[in-house]
């Protein structure tokens, strides 16, 4: 299968090499088109205001200078001289579960190739430190050979997360839905050398709810969690509420006075 691989943590990140690598193993032809220098929680940002640049690393090896959602605007419309069968943003480095997955460049990645009209999955590692990708690698390239990408639908992408255990380690894998994190600690304050006051955001430890059913529940009890999502921003519910308000309201708000 033809394969476009891309992430946010860059081309040189040790999650999406070693997803390459165990892909061709795999039999799978493999194009790498990747930010050139780490774009960790860029969303869905494009660039703009600024020229992008496509360097040529090597055959079917390209770093993009710009965001995970320009890589796959220049894949698409640049790059690419011939279509691809999927495309997997990832192995980042970290979870990509409940609220994270409106910052992270990994899923806006996915989604940006699901607009161009690509199959698409995220996949992510539950880790910052001492990182088993290999074991993140191992089950995506068996899932692809059991067909789970032909079980994506138009207008949507899988986001997968893997718990950071060895490979014997996993318990099995999950259908479950978007957790939601804890922010807490989420600000912290510094000063500089200077004595100025300084802020970092997202240093603390991520916490989260944990609900049965959710990406992080399974991926803490060790099991492999794919949750199918989508960019509606429709809430239906609401819909008949707000309709009748109009209703109600149209002719008061208009009157002139």
């Amino acid at each position: 299968m033809k394969i476009l691989l891309t992430n946010d943590d860059g081309i040189d990140a040790p999650g999406i090499n070693i997803l390459a690598d165990e892909l061709i193993n795999a039999g799978h032809d493999i194009i790498i088109i990747a930010p050139d220098k780490e774009q960790s929680a860029a969303s869905h940002s494009i660039t703009l205001h600024q020229p992008l640049r496509i360097l040529e690393r090597s055959k079917d090896r390209y770093a993009v200078t710009g965001s995970p959602a320009d890589c796959m605007i220049l894949a698409s419309r640049i790059i690419l001289k011939n279509s691809v069968e999927l495309v997997i943003s990832g192995i980042n480095g970290g979870q990509n579960m409940g609220e994270d997955i409106l910052y992270s460049g990994t899923v806006a990645a996915a989604l940006e190739a699901m607009f161009m009209g690509y199959k698409a999955i995220a996949i992510s590692l539950a880790a910052h430190v001492d990182q088993m990708f290999e074991t993140a690698a191992y089950y995506l390239a068996e899932m692809l050979n059991k067909g789970l990408h032909e079980k994506i639908e138009k207008n949507e992408i899988l986001n997968i997360n893997v718990p950071n255990v060895k490979r014997e380690e996993i318990k099995g894998i999950k259908l479950t839905r978007t957790g939601n994190r804890i922010y807490k600690d989420f600000v912290s304050e510094q000063k500089d050398p200077r004595g100025r006051t300084i802020y970092w955001i997202g240093g603390a430890r991520a916490l989260w709810l944990d609900e049965p059913g959710t990406d992080f529940k399974t991926v803490s009890d060790k099991f492999i969690s794919i949750t199918p999502i989508s960019p509606n921003f429709n809430v239906e519910r609401s819909f008949a509420k707000i309709d009748n308000w109009i209703n109600n309201n149209n002719p008061g708000l208009f009157e002139k006075r």
